[in-house]
């Protein structure tokens, strides 16, 4: 039960890409919750879902982030700046949006009570020591984003002890593409990419070796696996939980970068006619990777800041399957 007679429930990053199909599995599924959406559309394409309009609010502004929030019981905070390359070239943004404005979300979270969803990365990793990967593997980033959403996953650690109830969430490489009235919403991840390239008939690219491993889960699975967090942080939140629970989300199989692409190949012959080879070609340098170890290190050297773990309790399983029409 919500703390009021119907759930109130916010999303920020409600313009983007989970945000935005998170948005409409929630008005599916849920027609009685009123839903409180924020973006500051700094990649977010989305102004509204059926009679959903989404406000224009940055996060790093704790007053107006505050307000926007006021009267939530659950706040699902899928608001970042993502993705390596974009990271490290607005270095100072992802601090102000990944790091301040985590921070600001989990503070609203610990002065009222509203339970919170976190989606932290795999990345936080790094280079795996072990397999199969769980939330209690030891913490390794080796680029800014990553290192970001380590202090994020930290910082709600400790703003959730003994004020709100919290799931955050190991998530893998998304892919997929959705409709809103009419807009295209896709992410330039690796399958997406592939399938943009076989739809206009040009060559799949795969950095050597190729035998690269990623492991993928459609956006849809990622956003309805948020949605059952809200509803079960609403029945923890009546019961007066005040702790935090992590999560892998996964598919059932690591894919070489080689593999997807052949398997795009295979898809794009028989589903559209569509020929078109597979290449590998030489790795790019690792110049931005060492950019994100600089920035890192002297964040640790002023905080201490270690990796952490915790409990694997559930993993959401999968396959991979395209469609290019």
């Amino acid at each position: 039960m919500a703390r009021s007679e119907t759930p109130q429930i916010a999303v920020t990053g409600a313009a983007g890409y989970i945000g935005s199909r998170l948005l409409v599995e929630l008005q599916a599924q849920h027609p009685d919750w009123e839903i409180t959406t924020i973006d500051n559309f700094y990649e977010g394409t989305i102004g509204s879902v059926e009679d959903v309009d989404i406000d224009h609010v940055d996060i790093h502004d704790r007053r107006r982030l505050e307000d926007a929030l006021s009267g939530a019981d659950v706040v699902l905070h899928l608001a970042a700046v993502s993705g390596v390359d974009d990271c490290a070239t607005h270095s100072d943004l992802a601090y102000e949006v990944n790091v301040r404005g985590t921070n600001n979300v989990a503070w609203f979270c610990c002065q009222t009570g509203a339970a919170l969803v976190f989606p932290f990365s795999m990345a936080v990793v790094g280079d795996p020591e072990q397999f199969p990967i769980t939330v209690d593997h030891p913490r390794d980033p080796v680029n800014w984003y990553s290192r970001t959403k380590l202090i994020s996953e930290r910082s709600i650690d400790e703003f959730a002890v003994d004020s709100f109830p919290a799931h955050q969430y190991m998530i893998p490489n998304v892919y997929g593409r959705h409709e809103v009235e009419g807009t295209t919403v896709s992410k330039s991840t690796v399958i997406n990419f592939f399938v943009d390239r076989a739809r206009a008939g040009k060559p799949l690219t795969v950095y050597e070796p190729g035998s690269q491993s990623r492991n993928v889960l459609h956006m849809t699975d990622v956003a309805r696996a948020y949605l059952r967090s809200a509803e079960r942080l609403l029945e923890r939140q009546a019961d007066g939980a005040t702790d935090v629970e992590k999560f892998e989300l996964a598919s059932d199989e690591d894919t070489s970068v080689e593999a997807v692409a052949r398997l795009v190949q295979r898809a794009a012959a028989e589903q559209a006619g569509i020929d078109v080879p597979v290449r590998l070609v030489e790795n790019r340098p690792g110049r931005r990777r060492d950019a994100g170890r600089v920035i890192y290190r002297r964040y640790k050297r002023r905080s201490g800041a270690t990796g952490l773990g915790g409990t694997a309790d559930r993993r959401r399983r999968g396959r991979i399957v395209f469609r290019l029409s």
